[in-house]
């Protein structure tokens, strides 16, 4: 039996090697999850790291811990203001989408593979979801930028369509074992298990806030705590009263994501840290899991029903869901090409095998090389098939600062951040000479790399960016200085 001291320097060094990996992503524009899930492979029992793991059980519950926390922060840092124009075509993509999508893979598996139907209909449930994690790494390492409505699109449907994967895997699986299951009772558990979990979902969030801006606790390290233990019971009780719990922490992060309350930006910086920390635990766990031998023998199946999701079912998927979208063709066909596999098909493989039935093993060796090849072809193509569709749009980086201000409902306060453009009445001219209302302050000013803390009497120079601190009661006065001489509007901070 290995000794806790071995334990701990083996899962040290996985951490370790899992993140310096992920510069090899940037520079070779392979998605860092991959990589992540390769070292798990390479250290697993037919790897050089010689691990043994083989417990299907642990893995599921590892990775179901793992969407969880995963889910909650894609939610907390989701701009409703961005997804609401896209919230009819993100909802069509995740339901009508990814049925769609499941049914297509099924009907082909069923036809060439001579599997059953419900075994066809179930593998094609298992691959029916996309990871957006993988499409964004790559998206920030190749500095590019996707055009109007496409990257919330993709973002909110990534975050909300496991949810009907995790459903018609379930509902599939219950039709192999239990015999009295009918595929109409199927329908009104959807609308159960979705309106519950919704539900549920709204309520935490608006729950979550009043706790956290109401508890007032005495260390500001126990609000992410507090914030973590209410997202598990969030996810459990949703569970427990047969509703989607992956829908109801998303929403949950969602709701908080959009509504200000004390500690925000330290609870989003603490979600952010462990949703890393749990995709990097959950491929490497899963890595561990599968055996790189029994990949061999469904290598040539595996393959041809990648390239099956990949060219035809996730496509057509995707022009049914948006028929009547505005988008346009080319915008379809790269809503489609992105449609990269990720950890949950993995995850959701686990559930066959627990459940005993037959074909289970080829069914999560199929599933795992499925997601090796979505991701090895598209990953590595997603710069190349945004240039050839056209529809991206210069990369600008997030700019950080070296002071943080949270806002909150109760404060009559907030940052603006703006850039002194070039004509900009705001140019040669002393702060104390711009007029701002006494209760407005210029806190700092970025210029070039350089930051500067101005006194009254600091010259504007043109590319300044000041960051303001303005009573809400003068916001449109201040905005009005610093738009003078046809210069953009301040915006608030991010």
């Amino acid at each position: 039996m290995l000794s806790l001291t071995t334990i701990l320097i083996g899962a040290s060094l996985l951490l370790i090697v899992s993140i310096l990996s992920s510069k090899a992503s940037a520079r070779f524009g392979i998605p860092a999850l991959l990589l992540f899930l390769f070292i798990g492979m390479i250290a697993g029992s037919e790897g050089i790291g010689n691990i043994a793991f083989d417990d299907p059980r642990l893995a599921q519950y590892i990775g179901i811990v793992a969407l969880v926390c995963i889910l909650f922060s894609g939610g907390l840092e989701t701009e409703w203001k961005s997804v609401r124009p896209v919230l009819r075509e993100g909802v069509l993509l995740s339901t009508v989408g990814v049925l769609i999508t499941a049914a297509l893979l099924g009907g082909f598996v069923v036809v060439v593979f001579k599997f059953t139907i419900m075994e066809g209909l179930l593998l094609g449930a298992i691959v029916s979801s996309t990871d957006a994690a993988a499409v964004f790494s790559v998206l920030r390492s190749r500095k590019v930028s996707l055009a109007e409505k496409l990257k919330p699109l993709l973002e909110f449907e990534a975050g909300s369509n496991d949810p009907m994967a995790v459903f018609l895997t379930v509902g599939f699986l219950a039709l192999i074992t239990n015999p009295q299951a009918t595929p109409a009772g199927m329908i009104p558990l959807f609308f159960l298990q979705m309106g519950v979990g919704a539900l549920v979902g709204y309520l935490a969030g608006k729950g979550i806030v009043w706790v956290i801006n109401n508890l007032k606790l005495e260390y500001d390290g126990l609000y992410p705590v507090l914030t973590m233990s209410m997202v598990l019971l969030t996810y459990a009780i949703t569970d427990a009263v047969e509703g989607s719990g992956f829908l109801a922490v998303y929403i949950a992060g969602l709701m908080m994501g959009n509504t200000n309350f004390i500690q925000k930006r330290n609870i989003i910086h603490y979600h952010g840290g462990l949703a890393w920390l749990m995709q990097i635990a959950m491929f490497l766990t899963l890595g561990l899991l599968v055996f790189p031998s029994r990949l061999v023998p469904v290598a040539g199946t595996g393959l041809l029903l990648a390239l099956f999701l990949i060219f035809i079912a996730r496509p057509l998927g995707v022009f049914a869901a948006l028929a009547r979208s505005s988008l346009t063709v080319r915008q379809k066909l790269f809503v489609a090409w992105v449609g990269l596999r990720g950890s949950v098909p993995i995850v959701l493989a686990t559930f066959p095998l627990l459940a005993g039935i037959a074909n289970a093993e080829l069914m999560f060796n199929i599933v795992f090389f499925i997601v090796l090849a979505s991701t090895l072809l598209q990953g590595t193509s997603i710069s190349a098939a945004i240039r050839f569709l056209g529809v991206g749009m210069p990369f600008s980086e997030k700019r950080t600062y070296p002071i943080e201000f949270s806002h909150t409902d109760d404060l009559n306060t907030r940052m603006l951040d703006h850039a002194v453009a070039f004509g900009s009445c705001m140019i040669g001219k002393m702060i104390f000479e711009l007029g701002l209302p006494s209760d407005s302050l210029i806190t700092l000013i970025v210029r070039n790399e350089d930051f500067i803390v101005p006194s009254g009497k600091t010259v504007i120079e043109e590319g300044d960016i000041l960051l303001i601190l303005v009573n809400n009661n003068n916001l449109v006065e201040v905005q009005q200085i610093c738009s003078a001489c046809r210069t953009p509007a301040a915006l608030p901070s991010p």
